[in-house]
């Protein structure tokens, strides 16, 4: 690895010295007043009005971008920089977000206010932080002249909060020259610090669950709501779907948690054992909850249907559930989810995707590692499993080892991952200018 000559994220370029995070904060701004929600269903916005904007930055520093829609509006974007030597790299963050009701929030969501050094609004966390550092830093390195080791391939795209099939799955598919060359990956959801007992750990996604949007649909014999019915399709699947929300799943440790716990459990002075993990993961304090999905399958049902009218039993009743198996237990999960579902309800896939996970060694591992213990030497940096999904699945498609790093340093008291999806998401305008000198180093490494 290069020596460190400067202070992090204070570099020096062929044109002089600059500021990796100058930009950061109004960058992300700017983003989040462009309201890209996401519904799921073909309502909303869309995409293309970030993309535009994004490919206006680049532009100003001579970045050209290709921009490509999956359906009117559904707006992606690729564009490359850099020719060093080595294969590419590929940094991808999502444009759009899922959608905020103003009337719950403290301020508007889609007014990107500053308040108690607090950057407020929807994308803030999930993941217009990102795509603003990563913007930020390449623009401040391109007018430095501050070419990076290899070539990057930047990519933004559309509809990650709907499974990606309109953004990323169109772009893998229909573009994939554009991307193919590229070895590795870098997006969302890594590098953001939580506390156990004082000692910061910032945790680098290695790994991702799969994702089973399913719909469930049980049938029955339709008739008066005032005679006898033994063959109700409501009672069979809200059994069902009692029986799945109930459900405990076993823990099961991947390498990733393994290499996880083992750290906590060295902070906390004890081993790190499947019998344990519950209470190591607690640890967290305030990011159990986002961690706790880690260590096992889960399934919750989200959605109900059925009926038309209080005195007609209908011979049909849907439900949703939202499953996510860890990597190696996909047959797991779907053979407790058939004995749970029983008899008479049958399922169907919204969206199946599989899990992934890359080796937490090699140089890009050891320039993420780096490049934040440059940042902040006495923390711990170790991998983690993340319980939900993101882009990075349909990249791997391609051949890509992928890892989560949008590193941010932040409060031991932030309920973190309560932010993601949630009323009154913000980042803390610091962890927005760590986060992007971070990876300011971490092109230099990588």
């Amino acid at each position: 690895m290069a020596e460190q000559s400067s202070p992090i994220g204070t570099g020096e370029g062929q044109n002089g010295a600059y500021d990796a995070a100058a930009e950061v904060v109004d960058l992300c701004r700017e983003l989040i007043r462009i309201d890209t929600s996401n519904y799921g269903d073909g309502d909303g916005p869309g995409e293309r009005k970030a993309a535009e904007y994004v490919a206006t930055l680049l532009d100003e520093v001579g970045i050209e971008s290709t921009l490509m829609e999956s359906e009117p509006g559904r707006t992606s974007l690729v564009a490359r920089w850099g020719d060093g030597d080595g294969e590419p790299l590929l940094i991808h963050g999502h444009l759009d977000v899922v959608p905020a009701a103003a009337e719950d929030w403290r301020f508007d969501p889609f007014a990107a206010e500053v308040h108690d050094g607090y950057l407020w609004g929807r994308g803030t966390v999930d993941m217009k932080d990102f795509d603003a550092m990563a913007l930020s830093v390449i623009r401040a390195r391109v007018r430095a002249g501050a070419h990076p080791r290899r070539p990057i391939v930047l990519c933004f795209t559309a509809d990650e909060e709907a499974g990606g099939h309109k953004g990323a799955q169109h772009v893998v598919e229909q573009y994939p020259e554009l991307i193919a060359d590229c070895t590795e990956a870098v997006g969302e959801v890594g590098g953001f610090s939580t506390t156990v007992r004082g000692k910061r750990i910032y945790l680098i996604e290695a790994a991702e669950k799969g994702m089973a949007w399913l719909k469930l649909t049980a049938r029955g014999k339709a008739g008066h709501g005032s005679m006898i019915n033994t063959d109700n399709a409501i009672s069979r699947l809200s059994g069902a779907v009692a029986r799945i929300g109930a459900y405990q799943w076993p823990v099961r440790l991947t390498p990733a948690m393994e290499v996880l716990l083992a750290a906590v459990a060295d902070i906390a002075g004890t081993e790190a054992t499947p019998e344990n993990a519950q209470s190591l993961i607690e640890e967290f304090e305030s990011s159990a909850a986002m961690l706790g999905s880690t260590i096992a399958n889960i399934c919750n049902p989200t959605m109900l249907d059925a009926g038309y009218k209080v005195n007609v039993i209908p011979s049909e009743a849907t439900a949703h559930v939202d499953g996510r198996f860890l990597p190696g237990y996909e047959d797991e999960f779907f053979a407790t989810l058939a004995e749970l579902c029983g008899d008479g309800v049958a399922w169907e896939a919204v969206s199946h995707q599989q899990p992934w996970a890359s080796p937490f060694e090699g140089r890009l591992v050891d320039a993420m590692t780096a490049s934040l213990l440059d940042a902040d030497p006495d923390a711990v940096v170790a991998p983690f499993l993340m319980g939900a999904g993101t882009d990075a699945k349909h990249f791997r498609k391609l051949g890509m080892e992928s890892y989560g790093f949008a590193p941010l340093r932040l409060p031991a008291d932030l309920d973190f991952g309560s932010l993601f999806h949630g009323v009154d998401e913000r980042v803390p305008l610091d962890a927005l200018e760590f986060g992007a000198r971070v990876f300011d180093r971490f092109l230099d490494l990588a």
